[in-house]
């Protein structure tokens, strides 16, 4: 257990699958909770009560597994920014939870690779060749499918999970590119703290500076602060934040621990998940629209990892090439 907390040595693209798919299926049965539980708690009660788990969980693990020291990043800054950055795409994925499809909200979030193409132009001065370009439309046709635009009912909070996978998509950049060689528990405690922060601060606010109450019966999941605690909203609290530990734990171990190319394409089984949850919870199976557009958006995000591992490779064989001077 102590290798898994650890700061990571080197690649294990086997090990690292395993965590992925560990980690996915389980954050694919928590999202699906959440949307289940969304009406008896608000987000920011959900988040402070899950983050106060996580803490307490986090820390027991640094104890067990080497000591304190696993909480302290080696470089702070992009380990709180990366925190900073995950709080405001749960924050768009789940304030529609209520309103939404759980296929809605994981064809939304997992148009990330296509974020991810995006900003490697602007923060990596990257390139994007006409492969990208093909995957980006075939993900945005994808995105359109799932979303539906043109029909009646379209909301615009339906674009509230795609603005997750925006910000997801700035997560896992910050992770592979400033937070690789730190502990998986340095991250979760960054996380945890974060969440309790801006969880604290959203409930003063909506208890000081009270919504409308239109928008508090229209909104309720993030326009009321702290509704009445329950034993079951506690107890579920406690079980999200289990599973959000375990995943968040895998998912970062995972993309230190293998080229994202390589975990990328499975990271597209949540889709799969999430659709299976879908239906065991909730006896909703995605629509015909939805399960083209979920596709598309699965194609288009192994199309770009494709070409990432292609680029990657490609990489690294200039340079084993080039002539080594004295």
């Amino acid at each position: 257990m102590k290798s898994l907390f650890q700061r990571p040595v080197g690649d294990r693209p086997v090990t690292a699958l395993i965590l992925l798919l560990t980690g996915v299926f389980a954050i694919a049965f928590q999202d699906s909770l959440v949307k289940l539980m969304s009406a008896h708690t608000s987000f920011w009660q959900f988040q402070l009560l899950r983050s106060i788990g996580n803490l307490g969980f986090v820390i027991v693990l640094a104890l067990l597994s080497g000591g304190i020291g696993l909480l302290i990043p080696g470089n702070w800054r992009p380990v709180y920014l990366r925190a900073g950055i995950l709080m405001v795409c749960m924050f768009c994925f789940f304030s529609g939870a209520p309103f939404l499809s759980v296929a809605q909200m994981a064809a939304g979030l997992y148009t990330y690779p296509l974020f991810i193409s995006l900003l490697a132009i602007p923060i990596l001065g990257e390139r994007v060749g006409r492969w990208r370009i093909f995957a980006l439309l075939i993900g945005g046709a994808g995105a359109a499918f799932v979303l539906n635009p043109w029909d009646a009912n379209f909301s615009l909070l339906q674009v509230l999970p795609i603005l997750a996978g925006l910000f997801y998509a700035a997560n896992i950049l910050t992770i592979r590119k400033a937070c690789r060689n730190e502990s998986p528990l340095a991250l979760a405690f960054a996380a945890a703290i974060t969440f309790i922060i801006a969880a604290t601060i959203g409930i003063s606010l909506l208890s000081l500076f009270p919504m409308s109450s239109e928008l508090r019966t229209s909104i309720p999941f993030v326009a009321i602060g702290w509704p009445e605690l329950t034993l079951l909203v506690a107890a579920f609290a406690l079980f999200a934040s289990v599973l959000n530990l375990t995943a968040n734990i895998c998912i970062s171990r995972a993309y230190q621990t293998a080229d994202a190319s390589w975990l990328a394409p499975m990271d597209f089984t949540y889709l799969i998940f999430a659709a299976f949850w879908s239906q065991i919870i909730f006896a909703q199976w995605p629509t015909p629209t939805a399960i083209v557009g979920m596709t598309l958006i699965g194609i288009a995000g192994i199309i770009t990892a494709w070409r990432e591992r292609v680029a990657a490779n490609l990489t690294r064989r200039l340079v084993e090439a080039s002539p080594v001077s004295d």
